[in-house]
């Protein structure tokens, strides 16, 4: 699930005070499992020597290459042995309290629908394949599931402060669009690429977008594009390093910083940045940026 504004503050009809519903599992229809091997056939064949190891090594663990979408009573056996998450079901995106509330109690929120034909390449709501195939297969390393945990209780406390929406921008930049370092190479890792046939090779193979150094400050400043390939990915040195970075961090006087600064647009490149590589931004040079960025 992304992590961006919704204006519905109370569920939907049907939905528990806590915004779940039931996955119906028997209710998907042939053409809806269908489109989820389709997508996973294409992912898994384009992904290993691009994507982090442990990701397809969990894909394994978790059992993913069953056909057919997945069973979330099956898939949270095997998660709640592994690293204590569950999977739940919502009916589309949750405001920010929900979402946090559920991260921080080793819950992930997915969206119980998938994409149509017409989809396949590109949707702006997360789908069932997104959050389940980006998202969950991660949260079987015991190492990046304490993070979306610290992350969750970070935006508990982020809300008393006014500050979400800066740290919004490290969900974006780390847990859906990160990178992060394998020897002398980069790999994927976050769930809008991996998930992605087309961003998947554009993070690693186009010369137009920047790859920063992770830096913590940094990416809160940075809005981020919500409807095209990113312009600005931040490369993690390990997942380890991720979380401790996270637990260490006092982010009050980060928030205090970097509410008396000035937004980045998402192409900067700063002189104090660590560049990997300087894009052309060639990309998306044509488009009309005004209607694409979030805040």
């Amino acid at each position: 699930m992304c992590l961006v504004k919704t204006n519905i503050t109370a569920p939907l009809a049907g939905a528990a005070a806590d915004w779940t519903i039931p996955q119906r599992w028997k209710d998907y229809t042939p053409a809806e499992h269908q489109m989820w091997d389709q997508l996973f056939a294409r992912q898994v064949a384009l992904l290993p020597g691009r994507v982090v190891p442990v990701f397809m090594e969990n894909l394994d663990v978790l059992r993913m290459s069953r056909p057919g979408i997945p069973n979330f009573d099956e898939l949270n056996d095997k998660l709640a042995k592994l690293t204590g998450w569950q999977v739940v079901t919502v009916p589309g995106l949750v405001p920010d309290e929900v979402f946090y509330d559920h991260l921080a109690n080793r819950r992930f929120v997915a969206g119980r629908f998938i994409r149509s034909p017409e989809q396949l390449d590109y949707l702006q709501e997360p789908d069932i394949f997104h959050d389940v195939f980006g998202h969950v297969t991660l949260l079987a390393n015991p190492v990046f599931a304490d993070y979306m945990q610290a992350y969750g209780k970070g935006g508990q406390r982020a809300a008393h402060f006014g500050a979400t929406h800066h740290l919004a921008r490290l969900y974006w930049y780390t847990v859906e669009f990160g990178l992060i370092r394998d020897g002398s190479d980069l790999k994927l890792y976050g769930a809008g690429i991996v998930s992605s046939f087309t961003e998947s090779r554009f993070a690693l193979e186009s010369p137009s977008p920047n790859r920063l150094g992770f830096d913590l400050p940094r990416i809160m400043r940075t809005a981020y594009r919500i409807d095209d390939f990113q312009q600005t990915y931040f490369v993690i040195d390990s997942f380890e390093d991720l979380l401790r970075k996270t637990l260490e961090a006092d982010f009050v006087p980060i928030y205090s910083d970097v509410t008396t600064q000035c937004d980045l647009a998402p192409e900067t490149v700063l002189a104090s940045d660590i560049v990997l590589n300087r894009g052309t931004q060639a990309h998306p040079s044509s488009l009309d940026s005004s209607q694409r960025i979030m805040p």
